[in-house]
């Protein structure tokens, strides 16, 4: 087997050559692959601030600096993986619609030929489109949502299709095992109590912040465990579930979230459950020029594959 490997920041300073995630080779390849990293960079879903369409690059230019080796898993990924950074997709910017199709035209190679997609925003909008692209090949996936918001409204300005009525079409279109779905940390504040029931009316269940710190988040991961259970699923992780503090390059802040370290302690506590699809989305590197909030993006990103390697490792289970 062919084993695509980051390139040696011994032999090549990390400053250095053209950006791709980690150093991954630059190679569109379905073949001699576990998972590939794919950029999504459609923006005009949002409904507030734009910008993350520069996501993706954001991510790629300071993912030079994450090395190979997961202490807390105890994992080499570059040891036990092969992985590519396959590019973008090649969205058509302001057509939704359009951009679904060439995101499933994009994904469903490689799904087909058994390879994890882990993709970057862009923002959540493009999930409707990854989960085309999964459940054509596996049928409906169990959603593990990570997010201040819950992006199930029916729909906006009279529209149907943007980054707050993602999981409402999802579920509409049949992609979505809601019995095994779950969404976590949401929270701000709302129009009216209604808005806290939509999620739970079209049969996720949910954990609002408010409820995590009640709670306390050893009983939030084994409540994520319990719901997805054996089930094929999809991870998608909103940046902006983490507080502004420590994630501010994003278009829709809400305060009280949570801190690097309680985030990347609970994306590596879902170990065991059987991803066939990872996205980060909603990463805006115009309000963040420290990096902070891409490097926390590319970290996490880090997590998904170390889990990628877990299960690997693992023999599948």
């Amino acid at each position: 087997m062919t084993k695509y490997r980051p390139l040696n920041s011994l032999e090549s300073p990390r400053f250095a050559e053209v950006k791709t995630f980690m150093r991954l080779p630059y190679v569109k390849t379905t073949e001699d692959i576990d998972f590939a990293v794919v950029g999504v960079p459609f923006d005009t879903g949002v409904t507030y601030r734009t910008g993350q369409r520069f996501g993706p690059n954001a991510i790629r230019d300071i993912s030079s600096l994450i090395k190979p080796y997961n202490v807390p898993q105890d994992i080499n990924v570059v040891e036990e993986l092969s992985g590519v950074d396959y590019g973008d997709v090649p969205v058509n910017p302001g057509f939704i619609l359009d951009s679904y199709d060439r995101m499933v035209n994009t994904l469903s190679p490689l799904i087909d030929a058994g390879v994890i997609p882990v993709c970057m925003g862009g923002d959540h909008s493009i999930t409707l489109g990854e989960l085309r692209a999964v459940a054509k090949a596996y049928g409906p996936v169990a959603l593990v949502h990570f997010d201040s918001h819950f992006d199930t409204i029916d729909s906006y300005f009279g529209e149907k299709y943007n980054h707050g009525t993602v999981f409402a079409r999802a579920v509409e279109e049949g992609l979505i095992d809601v019995e095994h779905s779950i969404q976590i940390g949401m929270r701000g504040t709302f129009y009216d109590r209604t808005d806290l029931t939509g999620s739970e009316d079209l049969g996720f269940k949910v954990i609002t912040s408010f409820e995590m710190r009640d709670i306390g988040l050893a009983e939030v991961k084994k409540q994520i465990k319990e719901r997805v259970g054996d089930a094929k699923a999809f991870l998608t992780f909103d940046i902006d579930f983490v507080d502004p503090a420590y994630a501010p390059g994003t278009g829709t802040i809400e305060v009280g979230g949570w801190t690097g370290p309680e985030t990347l302690d609970l994306v590596r506590s879902l170990k065991g459950i059987d991803f066939v699809g990872y996205d980060l989305v909603e990463v805006m590197p115009s309000a963040d020029p420290s990096q902070i909030t891409a490097f926390l993006a590319a970290n996490i990103m880090f997590e998904f594959i170390s889990l990628i390697a877990l299960q690997k490792k693992d023999g599948g289970k």
